[in-house]
C-alpha cells in the first residue's frame, strides 16, 4: 500500500508506511533529525493513537478509515517571519482537492477544514526545526477523516458523512500529493499574493459578523484579513481593527 508516488517530481519519492504509531509528525521529526530522510518524503499510517491538533489538543481516527501522514518540507526559500505562508499552500492544496466531492469546502482559520453545518473535516499541524540559520525543516502533519461515519465529538465530520460515499485512501492520497506539490511550488516561485488571495477568498466566516471567545468574554467580529505576521484582523462593531494570534481566539461552534 502507498508505493512511491511516479506523478510528482519530488514529494512522495520516499514514503514510509507504518501500520501504526504514535504520531507520522513525531517519527518524521526524529528522522529528519537523524538526517534519515529528505525534502519531500512521507510518513503515512493506518492508525494514529496520539495524533495532534492545534491548541495541543488530540486527533480523534479510526483505524483504516482516515488519512493521516505527514510531509518532510525545507522551506529555506521562506523568511522566518513567512511561516504562515507554508500553511496557506498547504490549506489552499487540500482544499482544492476536495473541492471537486465538497465544493463548499472552506478553510477554517488558521488551518482546519470545515464544511458549515457539518463540522471540521481534517486539520494540519505544521511544526518546524530552525537553527541560527533560519528555517531548515518543516513537517506538515495532515489529518483528515475520509470514511469514519461515527465521532465521538459532535464538531467532527467526514467526507463519507457529507458526500454519502465511501472513498479509496490511496487514490486520495496520490491526488492530494499533487496538490500539495504544485501549491508548494508556487510558494517557492514567489507566488505569496495569490495564495494568500486564495486563502481568504475561502476563509470561513470571511466578511461576516459572528461571536467569537476571547478569554472568557464575547467579542462580536468581522473578520476583514491577515496580518504579515498570519495572525487574524477582526474589525469591532466600533470599526477599530484588532489582531489575534492562534491561541488568543475561539471561533463559533468549534
Amino acid at each position: 500500500m502507498y508505493k512511491i508516488l511516479a506523478n510528482t517530481l519530488f514529494l512522495g519519492k520516499d514514503i514510509h508506511f507504518l501500520t501504526d504509531c504514535h504520531s507520522t509528525n513525531d517519527i518524521a521529526l526524529e528522522a529528519v533529525r537523524k538526517k534519515k530522510v529528505q525534502e519531500g518524503s512521507i510518513f503515512i499510517t493506518n492508525h494514529q493513537t496520539q495524533g495532534k491538533g492545534q491548541r495541543g489538543n488530540s486527533w480523534e481516527a479510526k483505524p483504516g478509515e482516515n488519512l493521516t501522514f505527514s510531509l518532510v518540507l525545507e522551506p529555506k526559500f521562506l523568511d522566518l517571519s513567512e511561516q504562515f505562508y507554508l500553511n496557506i499552500a498547504v490549506s489552499n492544496a487540500i482544499r482544492r482537492c476536495f473541492q471537486e466531492y465538497v465544493p463548499e469546502l472552506q478553510v477554517k482559520w488558521p488551518n482546519d477544514l470545515v464544511v458549515e453545518g457539518f463540522g471540521k473535516l481534517g486539520g494540519i499541524l505544521i511544526e518546524n526545526l530552525v537553527s541560527t540559520s533560519g528555517w531548515e525543516f518543516a513537517v506538515v502533519g495532515i489529518g483528515l477523516n475520509i470514511n469514519q461515519r461515527e465521532f465521538a465529538s459532535p464538531q467532527a465530520t467526514s467526507l463519507a458523512q457529507v458526500t454519502g460515499s465511501q472513498f479509496p485512501l490511496e487514490e486520495l492520497v496520490k491526488l492530494l500529493v499533487v496538490h500539495l506539490e504544485q501549491a508548494y511550488i508556487s510558494l517557492k516561485k514567489g507566488k505569496i499574493g495569490l495564495l494568500k488571495q486564495e486563502y481568504l477568498q475561502h476563509l470561513y466566516l470571511a466578511d461576516q459578523w459572528a461571536l467569537y471567545r476571547v478569554g472568557e468574554q464575547e467579542l462580536e467580529g468581522k473578520i476583514v484579513g491577515l496580518a504579515e505576521s498570519g495572525n487574524l484582523l477582526v474589525q469591532l462593531p466600533s470599526g477599530k481593527q484588532q489582531s489575534f494570534g492562534i491561541k488568543e481566539i475561539a471561533f463559533p461552534n468549534f
